[in-house]
């Protein structure tokens, strides 16, 4: 049984990918700083919560320990967590950056280190990083410097890592969504937000857990940034 880890998985996106996976089979590793001793829709056999924050490395050494623990490895890891705070340049705050690197840089770094170590050892496995398409494409409607500033360096880790550790047996990519429909917006916004991709909607999650499985399947591909966004990566309309 192939072994999975997930971050950010309490919810929307994460919460989708661990279904998704459990259903194709996997065992996983679901983590959240909230998350509970199940999830819903899923059967304890095969899922381990774990909650923590990424960002700390006692609580990512918490997570892949856990994987090693429970299922003796880790053949895939999906890093979902993530924070975006939208605003101008300007109004950002240092408590904002600051969220911003602990979650979206050292929570890929910690939990990713630990995970790319014992793939090597293996010889085998498969990083997914989740970013945004705004980090290639800014809107001017959605200023964001700071979310593109840390999904745009994962962008660039995901080619650099692909490279340094295709000869070992392990790929790295990367899925970027455009704005997808999940908790985190409001209702009221989705209209507005629907204009600013081409096909003229937002998102499903299962827009994006079908480029996660893609790429899962894809054993030729490696350090692609795989566009999940209807169309926005191509620019502004």
């Amino acid at each position: 049984m192939p072994v999975a880890i997930v971050s950010g998985a309490s919810s929307g996106i994460g919460l989708a990918i661990v279904r998704a996976l459990a259903e194709h089979g996997y065992a996983v590793v679901a983590n959240a700083r909230r998350i509970g001793s199940e999830l819903p829709g899923l059967h304890a056999d095969g899922l381990v919560t774990v909650a923590g924050d990424v960002g700390d490395p006692a609580d990512a050494r918490r997570i892949f320990e856990a994987a090693i623990t429970h299922f003796d490895g880790v053949d895939l890891l999906v890093n979902n967590a993530g924070v975006f705070i939208p605003k101008p340049f300007a109004e950002y705050s240092v408590g904002d950056f600051d969220r911003l690197l602990k979650t979206n840089v050292l929570g890929f770094f910690h939990l990713t280190q630990h995970v790319l170590a014992h793939m090597v050892r293996r010889g085998r496995g498969h990083v997914i990083n989740i970013t945004t398409s705004l980090a290639e494409n800014p809107i001017k409607a959605v200023p964001s410097v700071l979310p593109i500033l840390t999904k745009g360096g994962l962008n660039a880790a995901t080619r650099a890592l692909a490279q340094e550790y295709a000869a070992a047996g392990v790929r790295v990519n990367a899925v970027s969504p455009g704005i997808i429909r999940t908790p985190m917006h409001e209702a009221a916004d989705h209209g507005f937000l629907a204009t600013l991709h081409p096909v003229g909607r937002m998102g499903a999650v299962e827009d994006v857990v079908r480029g996660v499985l893609y790429l899962e399947e894809a054993s030729f591909v490696t350090g692609e940034i795989l566009h999940v966004d209807g169309g926005a990566y191509y620019g502004r309309w």
